[in-house]
């Protein structure tokens, strides 16, 4: 899936979303294919992890806080780098902002059915994401032939945060949160595993060091990242955002900031900043 994207020249911006960490991996990958993207990020720390929130409460707030962000930081396309909040209110966000492109991160199950040779594909996310319907329409739809383990982690995504801040995860412990999707009673064939959470990224190389040399571990940040740049080659560039500085935003001060802080230039960004108070939980959405 390492292919090159359209070629993007000129300033462009976006703002990518996420519950915490997980969606600088798909900025990552924005700005591997099209350095002249302006990226500002926005991460919900104040409610992570989202797999744990009740729905009806978090596809409200999802839709007021993005809806505030689009308002204020004028962004251009919106990228919901979060299997949750993507699955949860994806539509909802594009009926309430129809004039912006929104790119969902959803899991890759017509990926991994394309790739298996066995027949049984995985998938790892988070209880939430497991639990919804649309999980279930993707694999009617996309690989109706083939067996699906869907496993929900429900500490992998606090690991990853912590991965992220340089901070080591015992293996046993990694193991222990995905040995659903290793003890099944087809295991044994599962060749294609799906990351269904963004923040998985960052513990690809210890899920490749616990699992089978055989499986194959599929993450869709750099295909995201290719639907985002070839959504921009559609849209005009925008002179005046190029002087403005790319930021990262949390809703809350992340726990360990100083740690986080230090990893955070690697991905384009210089400090954190906390996102300012909403005035009003109703804005409308103007693009």
């Amino acid at each position: 899936m390492q292919t090159t994207g359209p070629a993007l020249t000129g300033p462009y911006r976006v703002l990518a979303f996420d519950s915490g960490i997980g969606g600088l991996g798909i900025v990552r990958a924005i700005r591997a294919h099209a350095p002249s993207v302006k990226v500002d990020y926005l991460a919900d720390t104040a409610v992570f992890p989202y797999g744990e929130q009740d729905d009806a409460v978090l596809t409200q707030r999802i839709i007021s806080l993005l809806s505030h962000a689009v308002e204020r930081l004028r962004p251009q396309a919106v990228v919901i780098a979060c299997n949750t909040a993507s699955t949860l209110a994806l539509d909802a966000l594009r009926t309430t902002c129809p004039s912006l492109p929104f790119i969902g991160c959803v899991p890759p199950i017509r990926w991994a059915a394309r790739q298996t040779e066995t027949g049984v594909i995985g998938l790892l996310a988070t209880r939430a994401t497991i639990r919804r319907p649309y999980l279930s329409r993707l694999h009617t739809l996309y690989a109706p032939e083939c067996t699906l383990i869907a496993h929900a982690a429900p500490h992998l995504a606090s690991y990853a945060e912590q991965v992220f801040r340089g901070r080591s995860v015992p293996d046993d412990l990694v193991y222990k949160d995905i040995e659903g999707l290793l003890s099944h009673p087809d295991s044994a064939r599962l060749d294609a595993v799906g990351l269904g959470c963004t923040h998985y990224t960052f513990m690809l190389d210890q899920l490749r060091r616990i699992a089978p040399p055989s499986m194959v571990w599929l993450d869709p940040a750099d295909a995201v990242a290719r639907q985002t740049c070839t959504v921009l080659q559609a849209l005009l560039p925008m002179p005046g955002f190029g002087t403005q500085p790319e930021q990262a935003w949390f809703t809350a001060m992340p726990t360990d900031a100083d740690a986080l802080r230090v990893h955070l230039p690697a991905f384009g960004f210089n400090q954190i900043t906390l996102w300012p108070e909403q005035e009003s939980q109703q804005r409308a959405c103007t693009a």
